[in-house]
């Protein structure tokens, strides 16, 4: 049985004389990564759980007061918060979905012999690379009524997609589809190209279909990479904030992120507004504990 052990140069030895040793060159990268990680996010993680037990507001100078739970009794004794929580739930559902028919649906396309193939990927990768407020303003002169393409091509007159309380929330969804199917993609694609192929030779062997050979082989060998890019996306779009301000302001799209900024930036309720950042990072890492026990409950079949 052998251990590995770490060893280190011995100083007066040539070696040693000509550079640093080992341990020297561990705690000179090591050491100013873990300051920074403690200075610019867990410091300020801690701070600002301080504070959402105060009535601290920025705008004001008074001290600072405890109040222990009571700010996040009333977050989630407030029926506005629960309603912008719904509000949210509908665009990741709408907005996740999207991104995973979509992209899954273009990486099969890809998934073999095209011409081109390098550049058209290439070419559907360019969503994703730009700035969310080029985007957001972006499809917002897309969906406008007086001379916006959109209406244009499916002869929708001036059909007010960001006016409409019922159709906002769904511009809005639709504009993150357009902007991270290709993350999807690109991880289908990876997917894809690592199921081996001899199980594809032996179902056309047997005479099996394309919808039993998708179902049975594709889909569950893709299916835990699949999940990955769920993850991520989920809690992405549970955070959103930036394409749903810029496109729209109606209360239909008000996400929990946009009342968080209303709350810390234009109301000033700084001790409010932590304690409701807490309740919405304890809801991401719950949804996403499901969905990394469903994934390794798929990888364990």
């Amino acid at each position: 049985m052998t251990t590995l052990t770490m060893t280190t140069l011995d100083p007066r030895s040539r070696a040693a004389r000509r550079g640093l040793s080992d341990l020297s060159i561990r705690n000179l990268f090591i050491i100013p990564t873990i300051i920074f990680l403690i200075v610019f996010n867990i410091f300020p993680l801690l701070y600002s759980l301080g504070y959402s037990f105060t009535d601290f507001r920025a705008s004001s100078n008074a001290p600072a007061n405890f109040v222990g739970l009571d700010n996040y009794r009333t977050l989630l004794n407030d029926p506005f918060i629960w309603s912008n929580f719904a509000i949210t739930a509908k665009y990741v559902i709408v907005s996740v979905t999207g991104q995973v028919i979509v992209g899954f649906g273009v990486a099969l396309l890809l998934n073999r012999e095209i011409p081109f193939k390098g550049l058209i990927t290439t070419l559907l990768l360019l969503p994703m690379m730009l700035s969310m407020a080029v985007v957001g303003l972006f499809w917002k002169l897309l969906y406008d009524p007086s001379f916006g393409i959109i209406n244009y091509a499916f002869g929708l007159g001036r059909f007010e997609w960001l006016s409409n309380p019922d159709m906002a929330l769904y511009a809005v969804a639709l504009t993150d589809i357009w902007m991270w199917s290709p993350f999807v993609m690109l991880l289908s694609l990876a997917g894809l190209s690592a199921v081996p192929k001899h199980l594809y030779e032996a179902a056309a062997i047997d005479r099996a279909g394309p919808i039993y050979t998708f179902f049975r082989i594709t889909l569950p060998l893709v299916a835990p990479i699949l999940m990955i890019a769920i993850i991520f996306r989920t809690m992405e779009a549970f955070k959103t904030f930036d394409l749903a301000y810029i496109l729209t302001s109606q209360p239909t799209t008000e996400v929990i992120s946009i009342r968080l900024y209303k709350m810390a930036f234009q109301e000033w309720q700084t001790g409010m507004s932590c304690a409701l950042a807490y309740i919405v990072l304890i809801m991401v890492i719950a949804i996403t504990n499901i969905y990394v026990k469903y994934l390794n409950k798929v990888k364990e079949r």
